[in-house]
């Protein structure tokens, strides 16, 4: 009977795969609804990138191996110290990330796709956009777990892979991406209608905290990750430059997990980690350390408000405005001191 789960699982999963690798997408000509105002303009983005990392915290930069993450840092803002939520592993993290809310509130507390329990009930970031004007999202998930937060919607397209395909990892996931944007790009679609570019990417690398988990924190396969991790980055950094998008797209990096932490597991630490948040690109103060608290659940509505949107639904996302570009003079960040 268990083997019999294991191959329906499976099967499920791929042919689950090859539905959302097609996409859901059926943009119309919308204009921004009612119930959401614009913000003032000034930021200049119309792109935002936002690369979710694992195993990944401010000790990780020491051994130079991330020297394109390192410049976002220096050209932008950062803290070290946005707070997590707790249970802190991958499903419920990314579900707070995406959703806005605290565990409580969305639900979701295990760390497994789990056909039976649906999509979350809670609107997602990716929801807000769409009823926003109709603003496209493409999310690259690169873990089967996060297959439970693939919920289709108008203006959202999903690529995921994981361990069922070993062939995944971020090189492949950055021939996704180059792909779609091809596509998309080409004016004949992505195997269905795509109309613009998106307004949202959402790139996952797990790669550096799976390298920590299995082959240890302090070794080479580690430290080899983390340059991988880079080099996809820099990757998709190429490939906005290609389509003349950089100068109009803000990017903000965060992770699942810090250096140490496994969020594939089952248990985690009693209090929530504190994990990186960093925001560099168009409209972002430079060289900066955020003073003002944040949670990765902030990142939803800080990302609507570099589109210039705002939702006047209840949410517990909060704009971090600290790290929006004035004419004050900024704040150095600290170099991580050398051993």
């Amino acid at each position: 009977m268990q083997r019999f789960a294991k191959t329906f699982l499976s099967i499920f999963v791929a042919l689950l795969s090859v539905s959302l690798e097609l996409g859901v997408h059926t943009p119309v000509n919308a204009a921004p609804s009612p119930g959401n105002a614009m913000v003032p303009a000034g930021s200049g983005t119309e792109h935002v990138i936002l690369f979710v990392l694992e195993g990944f915290s401010q000790d990780s930069l020491k051994s130079g191996s991330m020297p394109v993450l390192s410049k976002l840092i220096k050209e932008g803002s950062v803290t070290w110290s946005a707070t997590a939520v707790q249970p802190a592993l991958r499903l419920p993290m990314m579900a707070s990330l995406v959703t806005g809310l605290p565990v409580e509130k969305h639900g979701i507390t295990w760390n497994s796709f789990e056909f039976s329990r649906g999509y979350p009930r809670a609107p997602s970031l990716f929801d807000y956009l769409d009823v926003s004007g109709g603003r496209d999202s493409a999310v690259f998930f690169m873990d089967e777990a996060l297959y439970q937060l693939a919920k289709p919607a108008p203006y959202t397209d999903y690529q995921l892979c994981g361990a069922l395909r070993p062939e995944c990892g971020p090189q492949k996931l950055v021939a996704y991406i180059q792909q779609y944007f091809q596509k998309a790009a080409s004016g004949h679609g992505y195997g269905h209608a795509v109309h613009a570019l998106p307004h949202l990417l959402v790139v996952h690398l797990p790669e550096a905290g799976r390298a920590g988990v299995t082959q240890g924190w302090n070794s080479k396969q580690y430290q080899q990750a983390l340059r991988t991790v880079d080099d996809a980055m820099r990757s998709v950094l190429d490939l906005f430059k290609h389509y003349n998008l950089l100068d109009r797209t803000t990017i903000l990096v965060t992770a699942l997990s810090t250096k140490g932490n496994d969020p594939g597991g089952e248990v985690t630490q009693a209090d929530p980690p504190a994990v990186p948040w960093i925001v560099s690109g168009a409209g972002i103060a430079r060289g900066q350390v955020i003073r003002q608290p944040v949670s990765i659940i902030d990142t939803g509505a800080t990302v609507m408000r570099m589109l210039q949107l705002e939702t006047h639904t209840e949410w517990d996302s909060k704009v971090i405005e600290e790290i929006f570009h004035t004419d004050r003079a900024t704040r150095t960040v600290p170099r991580a001191k050398k051993r």
